[in-house]
């Protein structure tokens, strides 16, 4: 794991927009983190970074945005919040998307891991103490793509893993 401790706004886009220099067709990142944590923060600076030009908004209520890249790819912004059931989350079509080459990022991802797959980059976003703006980054990876990808992810993040 990676913890990596971020004082604002422009921290968490630093760490998102390494995290998308990484990223490949079929890639899955889960996002996790309480209500207002910052994961649709991360999600806008992880797809301007990919040179997404239209506004990324929460989906809480469509569930899924799509938005092309700059490499040619969708980006998938996916929340789950509002699902109750695995079926309801295996009904998006996600794990078709991602076997086509599209990325998607998660928002409370954990709760469809089951159907999304076993190969993803997680990330856990939880406010810094004391309250203010600060946030700590968890990242940990799941799966043989993102552990291949591991040794590069923390030299672009110049981070020490976590005790």
């Amino acid at each position: 794991m990676i913890e990596i401790p971020v004082a604002d706004l422009a921290g968490t886009a630093g760490v998102a927009a390494a995290v998308a220099g990484l990223l490949a067709p079929g890639d899955l990142v889960v996002l996790s983190g309480g209500l207002g944590a910052g994961k649709t923060a991360f999600t806008q600076a992880l797809a301007a970074a990919l040179g997404v030009d239209d506004p990324v908004t929460s989906p809480t209520f469509t569930l899924v945005h799509g938005h092309p890249t700059r490499a040619g790819w969708e980006l998938l912004h996916v929340d789950l919040y509002r699902l109750e059931t695995l079926d309801e989350v295996a009904d998006l079509g996600l794990a078709e998307r991602l076997d086509d080459g599209d990325v998607a990022v998660v928002e409370w991802g954990e709760r469809g891991l089951a159907v999304l797959g076993d190969d993803y980059l997680h990330v856990t976003i939880e406010p810094d103490q004391p309250a203010g703006t600060g946030r700590r980054l968890r990242l940990a990876t799941a799966g043989p793509a993102w552990a291949a990808r591991w040794p590069r992810l923390e030299a672009a993040l110049g981070a020490r893993q976590a005790p």
